[in-house]
């Protein structure tokens, strides 16, 4: 099915099953496939191949030697009918390969609108890549990547695949990522294969609207978590994390920020919080993946605990809030167990079965 307006060398094979919308051009030599779907405006340049059931959102453009939607290169994979979902306005340069799910991993590989992907970049099976992305030349995603809105990476970087890159994160050239990115953070490489925090993505907050004292806000907790200062404290990110959230009132970027460390540290396995979602078998000797840890809560005293998980879905069972409310006449002591000290609210890591006991003490009269 073909759309008005549509310009096809004659040289190219475009098969007649396909659906081509309209004003879509197709360069020399160019071979679409029976299952391919272009969007309208579509342009894909000579000797591009796009194969398999793969969808092209409207005005996406393909350069030469570009190979979209051909078999993922996984062991596992066994020919099942697997897709690439491609949105809108996405720029695909010369090179670049982009390979369909695989029924292990979810089926679907997915890239949203308005992404530029230069030369050599390669997405593998199961990848998810947001919107308004810039995936410089040669950077390689392996499986099942998650990469969040507004991420930019540079060239020549190598993720490990179930890692997730969080929104705003920019991730410099010859990067070694094999765990997740924190949001609104710069990393870079580091000595050996590390890599590291380096600052927050003020540039690029900037210039996507964020204001002075949402980066400012940003800047402060990056100099709790990363700064040399932070790191000779010696206590462990995680309880700096939990110091962080425990503030109120949070700005919303930061409280989006620590979540997305929690849920790395509580559930991830080499900190990557993908890696417990995986459906093929691992070994799992040493970590529990997505499971519900119990909480114990006990009371000294005259008062009840309320306890609230986290309403994010993806967090569930990461973070606990819990309120102790004293009855008439007695006031609340403090925490212990796997608690300690008296804040109230207090926020849990449910990364294991705890227990925890709070204390009223009876005013005097």
């Amino acid at each position: 099915m073909t759309g008005a307006g549509v310009s096809i060398h004659p040289t190219a094979i475009v098969d007649s099953k396909s659906r081509i919308g309209k004003d879509v051009r197709v360069g020399a030599y160019s071979i679409i496939g029976p299952d391919v779907a272009l969007g309208d405006g579509c342009v894909v340049h000579q000797h591009v191949t796009i194969d398999g059931h793969t969808t092209l959102g409207e005005r996406c453009e393909v350069y030469p030697q570009a190979v979209l939607g051909l078999q993922p290169q996984d062991l596992k994979f066994g020919g099942e009918d697997t897709t690439l979902e491609i949105g809108k306005e996405n720029v695909f340069r010369e090179m670049v390969t982009v390979h369909p799910g695989t029924g292990n991993g979810g089926g679907v590989t997915r890239i949203g609108d308005g992404n530029f992907f230069l030369i050599g970049v390669h997405v593998a099976h199961d990848c998810h890549i947001g919107n308004h992305c810039v995936i410089a030349n040669y950077v390689q995603f392996a499986g099942h990547v998650r990469v969040e809105d507004n991420v930019n990476v540079g060239g020549h970087t190598a993720v490990h695949h179930f890692v997730t890159v969080g929104k705003h994160a920019f991730v410099g050239g010859m990067t070694r990522v094999a765990a997740d990115v924190p949001p609104f953070m710069v990393i870079v490489a580091a000595r050996g294969t590390r890599s590291e925090v380096r600052m927050v993505n003020g540039v690029g907050l900037q210039r996507c609207g964020f204001t002075g004292e949402q980066i400012a806000e940003l800047k402060a907790a990056f100099m709790k978590l990363y700064s040399r200062r932070a790191r000779m404290d010696a206590s462990p990110i995680r309880d700096r994390v939990k110091d962080i959230l425990e503030t109120e009132p949070l700005d919303p970027h930061v409280k989006y920020l620590c979540d997305f460390l929690m849920r790395s540290f509580a559930l991830g396995r080499h900190g990557r919080y993908l890696e417990s979602l995986r459906n093929d078998k691992v070994h799992r000797g040493t970590w529990k993946p997505g499971q519900a840890f119990g909480l114990t809560v006990n009371v000294i005293g005259a008062g009840e605990v309320d306890e609230m998980r986290s309403p994010n879905s993806e967090a569930a069972h990461e973070v606990c809030r819990l309120t102790a409310s004293p009855e008439p006449g007695w006031r609340f002591s403090g925490w212990n167990g796997c608690l300690s000290g008296r804040r109230n609210p207090a926020r849990l890591v449910l990364d294991g079965d705890k227990a925890v006991t709070a204390t009223f003490v009876e005013e005097p009269t």
